[in-house]
């Protein structure tokens, strides 16, 4: 049956005004099975006529007809496809790409049918066993002779099964011997598929070939054994061609393998970017856990604080208004101070402290209560009972308990003898996490106490004065003088007398009222674990909430609290009280069981979030009296330095993005080269079947394992160079390993120079696949 046939073909090419005819009304027709030489002189059309046939080139007018099939309307995925599955090249020069192995060269042509790794394999084997070069399917092409080269040529070229083969020059390069041997090979595969080789060699197409068509001037002068068919009916079927982008990453790896030092080299040049961006951000990153961790301590320090008066700082930021001066209209406006008018009074109620109770302990596990209720302490010196007030002010001034107290609480929980209450104990302990055991137990009930000292083991001097030791400056107290000192909280009942007047006075201290009273001692001295930990708790007593709660239980129904609770006046002093004033002094006296203050702190930044969120869920709908306004006591540190690591981040950043840049258009001009170096391999793979997209696909591919490549070098360089840069650092500042890679943005880094070295090649690889396959398989 008929399997190709050409007519009218005309072929010309424009050099100038010059016009040269390469074909010129060629008609003929071939069998599926023959052994077909094109003879003529240099330049008489006969490498472009089988350049037409194989589908490399196009001709202008006429029609190429296989198996029936016009490819007057072929698309150039349909040649893709006709060359691969229909044609098999064998070259003058043979061709082969360098970097692969044999068994690879062979297989890659099925490399772009898509057959299966296996079948691709064993195909390929077969192929090779069939021209003899079986035993050298693991060497390289440099390692072959001309003729073995020319025999994996072929192999390649038969590998795939293809119907018609075309052969130009096969012996041009060869000596006699080997000239003889490849043309008893070619005759042989003859006998199953239709052979056309051009050469201008007279002997060999008379003894070889079975058809001698002679050409000339873009013409066909004889034809020895013509063939002429009626037109037959289209059975020609396309499979079309793809390369997948594992088999396009493999292919250029090995290419790449082939060039070490230089890919080394590219690849370090390409990571110059990423490495300034790695150490940038390594420094970015260590210097944000030391704020981090700084600005944790701080939020010990300064917590969310719930306050009797607080600023509505957005009260203050939506009154603001232009700093523009307006015009002299000669007078001026009397107006409220921004911040006082901003004041707002906190009416904390029971329901409230309920509320703040129920937040999640993942959030902020420890809350601090601040009451200002007067605990009536006696203590015993030398047998004898004694007041004593757990105060660090000097117990020889002038001061009233109530003035001394004011004092300590004054600074809003710091300095505070009471510490956190923590809620749930499973996740950690507040007195455990932030300070240290000098001496003695940790508190576990609510009558324990302990002594709190700071990280030099010195306590307020006044502190243990109002204890009842007597020291001097620098004196020094045995821990076990502090550790089982006992102290009695005596109730209102047996504290206070009242007198006829109808006021309150203390009674004086007796061994009588301290053995009444409800024991407490001490039974540890703490500090905090380092130098750098919060100091929440101020030098001397401290004692937990717990006993706070049940002072004001045991008094709240007392004879000075009902007697307060009837009157204006103040039961001690007599005088008058407002109605803060009258709040106050319930509280003082154990009247009131809500706090005046609250302390809630956040476990971490990203908890304070939460905390605040929380807070603001109970002033929804409120009006605006009734709200709660809190104040949070560390962001103004923490947006001013977090913003200002950010800002200098951004900004060094920017900068090393600009030698990112530089890498990539010096990407695009390597992979520019790389496609002028490899521009026979574009040839070879079109010859093949490659489509444009697969040609694309392999620069890509190689682009793409640059990119990793380059990112990882980076990435790992600037791993490497945190560890002198840290060295320095601490010698400079004691901060230690400040810098420090976050392996997410390791990532980020490897994926960006992958993407920018993928688009600063895509251009070139673009350029590669628009390469003509004619002119591309005749560079050197």
């Amino acid at each position: 049956m008929q399997m190709l046939q050409l007519k009218h073909l005309f072929k010309s090419y424009h050099v100038g005004d010059t016009v040269t005819h390469a074909l010129d009304d060629v008609s003929i027709s071939f069998r599926d099975k023959e052994f077909v030489t094109i003879l003529g002189p240099s330049g008489s059309g006969k490498t472009t006529m089988l350049n037409v046939i194989g589908g490399l080139d196009r001709y202008d007018k006429g029609d190429l007809i296989i198996n029936g099939k016009s490819t007057k309307n072929f698309k150039e995925t349909d040649w893709d496809a006709y060359r691969n599955n229909s044609v098999g090249f064998i070259f003058q020069n043979y061709n082969l790409i360098s970097h692969l192995s044999i068994i690879a060269n062979v297989e890659l042509g099925m490399t772009l049918s898509g057959v299966s790794s296996k079948e691709r394999h064993e195909k390929a084997i077969k192929a090779l066993t069939e021209v003899g070069l079986k035993d050298h399917m693991h060497k390289q092409p440099n390692q072959l002779s001309g003729g073995q080269m020319q025999r994996v040529a072929i192999a390649r070229a038969i590998a795939n099964d293809p119907d018609i083969l075309l052969c130009d020059e096969p012996t041009g390069a060869l000596d006699t011997e080997t000239s003889v041997q490849i043309m008893e090979l070619i005759k042989e595969l003859s006998k199953n598929r239709l052979v056309i080789m051009v050469t201008h060699n007279p002997d060999l197409a008379k003894k070889y070939a079975t058809r001698i068509v002679n050409f000339q001037d873009g013409k066909i002068l004889n034809d020895s054994n013509p063939f002429k068919t009626e037109a037959e009916k289209d059975t020609f079927n396309l499979k079309r061609t793809k390369m997948s982008y594992w088999n396009a990453i493999k292919l250029s790896f090995t290419n790449i393998m082939t060039k070490k030092a230089r890919t080394i080299l590219t690849a370090f040049a390409s990571s110059i970017g990423i490495i300034s961006i790695a150490v940038v951000l390594s420094l970015s990153n260590g210097f944000q856990k030391q704020i981090d961790t700084t600005m944790s301590k701080a939020l010990a320090k300064y917590p969310v604080a719930i306050t009797p008066t607080a600023t509505d700082m957005t009260s203050m930021q939506t009154r603001k208004e232009s700093d523009k001066n307006v015009k002299n209209r000669g007078y001026v406006i009397a107006k409220q101070d921004e911040s006082e008018e901003a004041t707002h009074n906190n009416k904390i109620t029971q329901a409230y402290v309920d509320y703040v109770k129920k937040i999640n302990p993942n959030y902020a596990n420890n809350i601090a209560y601040q009451r200002t209720t007067n605990l009536n302490l006696l203590g015993l010196t030398n047998g004898k009972a004694e007041k004593v007030q757990f105060s660090t002010a000097d117990p020889d001034s002038n001061q009233s308990i109530a003035q001394m107290r004011s004092q300590a609480m004054s600074s809003m929980g710091i300095g505070s003898s009471v510490f956190p209450t923590t809620l749930d104990k499973d996740k950690g302990n507040f007195l455990k996490q932030n300070y240290q055991i000098l001496s003695g137990a940790w508190p576990t009930k609510a009558t324990d106490l302990v002594v709190v000292a700071d990280n030099k083991n010195t306590v307020n001097i006044n502190a243990l004065k109002n204890l009842g030791f007597d020291v001097k400056k620098n004196s020094k107290i045995d821990f076990n003088k502090l550790i089982g000192k006992k102290f009695s909280v005596v109730s209102n009942n047996d504290y206070y007398q009242e007198l006829p007047t109808g006021m309150f006075v203390p009674k004086k201290a007796t061994n009588s009222m301290y053995n009444s009273g409800k024991k407490i001692k001490i039974v540890g001295v703490i500090r905090p674990k380092n130098e750098d930990s919060m100091q929440l708790l101020s030098s001397g007593i401290a004692y937990s909430d717990k006993l706070s709660q049940d002072i004001i239980d045991q008094n709240k129904n007392s004879t000075i609290v009902k007697a307060q609770r009837k009157t204006k006046r103040n039961v001690m002093t007599g005088q008058n009280m407002n109605a803060t004033e009258k709040k106050q002094m319930m509280q003082t006296i154990g009247g009131s069981s809500i706090p005046t203050g609250i302390m809630i702190y956040p476990n971490n930044f990203d908890s304070k979030d939460k905390v605040l969120d929380y807070l603001d869920k109970w002033n929804k709908g409120k009006a605006k009296k009734n709200q709660i306004v809190y104040t949070d006591m560390s962001s103004a540190v923490t947006t001013m330095t977090g913003g200002l690591l950010n800002g200098i981040t951004t900004v060094l950043v920017a900068f090393a993005a600009i030698s990112l840049i530089t890498s990539m258009i010096m990407i695009g001009i390597l992979t520019y080269t790389s496609v002028l170096e490899r521009t026979k391999e574009i040839g070879v793979l079109k010859a093949l079947g490659a489509r444009k997209r697969d040609i694309t696909r392999v620069f890509d591919a190689e682009t793409f394992i640059l990119g990793i490549f380059a990112g990882v070098l980076g990435v790992g360089i600037g791993y490497l160079l945190t560890f002198p840069i840290n060295s320095v650092i601490y010698k400079l500042t004691d901060l230690a390993n400040v810098a420090q890679l976050n392996p997410t943005h390791a990532l980020i880094l490897i994926i960006i120079s992958t993407i920018l070295t993928l688009l600063g090649g895509h251009i070139p690889a673009r350029m590669a696949a628009k390469k003509d396959a004619v002119i591309a398989l005749r560079s050197e």
